[in-house]
């Protein structure tokens, strides 16, 4: 195992690792803002390297300042987080290039499934289900409208690049289709690049549910069960759970096996997510995309689990092995504590005047935060996220809302209420729901 961590990221997920990386007896790294030095990420590691202003150019995104800090701490090992250059596979390769362990995939495997379509292809080569799609990139509406018509209506548009369903639309018909277009190449172009886009068939009752997958470091490939994360705001997850409430046990296997060819087809090492769709009432489903980082809502798998996956990322880049568990159990539920309005979703930044987190059986929260900090408006508004575990949803539901009720934040806007709301919805609580639940709570 390498003597030290640099964690080329901010906030709670700098926080989350430098949590593990300490508990293993490993130096932890932290890299900043100006506007982040005083954030509990900062506070907590061992050594921190200020980069630069609160701009993330000219900070956490700037590739040389970054690999300047690893080289003048001494670094053995940089761990991505996810966002920043997490899946830059140009980045995983001047680490590497640096002597430096990449606590991630290989940067081919970062590049093979970075763009939606050859991922789409690839997967399909490996028997992996997709839906019908173009199987080139589309960059003219001309194009756009003849793939539509032969896919037939309803459509998803999405850019190629990118990610969190950013430029995402359903077209319909071919009004709505060049209104999509002109959105997703608008989102295309913010990436670099030409827009190209991809279409596929629009599943109109889909749930989001994708597959954790650890490729391990003698190359087996593992499924740790899945998460549900349906539940959605501009195509962004706001809520997860895990056993998918909306799958039966035939489909979840069917679903894991396929994870793990994924896996397979691009010799995957490390934390992955396999992202799929699955009609909820055909009980089948198709692939979506796959994130080669850690993603967001870990801490699910976590606690079904019972494993600590950014360890299990460590062992794994350290070429040692990884004890996996059989089966998970119980449930858990994950709550993303936004700093912004809970009606529209407007990001609503400030200063944390009060700040209490909840605790007691079954309740665990990663937080960003503290009493007397700032959320910037520099920065992605996640503040905390609120885990639940129980031994039945219900359980897990229940303790949702003690914990969602516990939760005191004063300064910047909150969530919290929506959460609260979510857990009386009929819809929810059931388990009978789909992506669209969120917009049928706030039409």
């Amino acid at each position: 195992m390498f003597e030290s961590v640099l964690v080329a990221n901010r906030g709670e997920i700098a926080r989350r690792i430098i949590r593990t990386v300490k508990t293993m007896g490993i130096r932890a790294i932290a890299v900043h803002s100006e506007a982040d030095a005083d954030l509990p990420f900062v506070l907590e590691a061992d050594e921190v390297i200020l980069l630069g202003p609160a701009n993330p150019a000219q900070s956490y995104l700037d590739m040389e300042k970054v690999l300047g800090a690893a080289e003048k701490t001494g670094a053995a090992a940089v761990h991505p987080g996810y966002g920043f250059f997490s899946e830059n596979a140009e980045f995983a390769r001047r680490v590497t290039e640096a002597g430096l362990v990449w606590i991630g995939p290989a940067p081919e495997a970062i590049v093979q499934m970075g763009d939606k379509i050859n991922a789409r292809n690839l997967m399909e080569a490996a028997g992996v289900p997709v839906a019908a799609g173009t199987r080139e990139p589309v960059t003219s509406l001309p194009e756009a409208l003849i793939a539509a018509e032969k896919i037939g209506y309803p459509v998803m548009v999405k850019t190629a690049g990118g990610g969190g369903g950013i430029g995402m639309g359903v077209a319909v018909d071919e009004a709505s289709l060049e209104k999509a277009f002109d959105q997703a190449s608008r989102a295309a172009s913010r990436f670099g690049g030409e827009p190209a886009i991809l279409l596929e068939r629009y599943i109109e009752r889909a749930r989001h549910v994708e597959v954790q997958i650890l490729g391990l470091a003698d190359g087996t490939v593992v499924a740790l069960g899945e998460r549900d994360c349906s539940v959605q705001r501009r195509h962004q997850k706001v809520v997860e759970e895990s056993p998918s409430p909306g799958i039966t046990p035939e489909l979840r296997e069917r679903m894991l096996a396929a994870a793990v060819r994924a896996g397979e087809a691009v010799g995957y090492r490390g934390a992955g997510t396999v992202e799929c769709l699955v009609d909820a009432d055909k009980q089948d489903f198709v692939f979506l995309e796959m994130n080669t980082r850690l993603q967001v809502e870990h801490p699910v798998t976590e606690l079904v689990t019972g494993m600590d996956l950014v360890e299990a990322q460590l062992r794994i880049a350290a070429g040692l092995p990884v004890e996996i568990p059989r089966g998970t159990r119980g449930h858990a539920i994950e709550f993303r504590v936004y700093a912004e309005d809970p009606k529209r979703f407007f990001p609503g930044p400030g200063a944390i005047d009060v700040w209490v987190e909840p605790s007691g059986e079954g309740v665990r929260v990663d937080s960003g935060y503290a009493p007397g900090t700032t959320v910037t408006p520099f920065y992605d508004p996640l503040m905390a996220k609120l885990c639940v575990h129980g031994t039945t949803r219900a359980e897990a539901i229940e303790r949702g809302r003690a914990a969602v009720a516990a939760f005191q934040i004063q300064g910047p806007k909150n969530n919290l209420p929506f959460c609260a709301e979510l857990l009386d919805n009929a819809e929810f609580v059931t388990g009978d729901y789909d992506t669209g639940l969120v917009s049928r709570m706030r039409p």
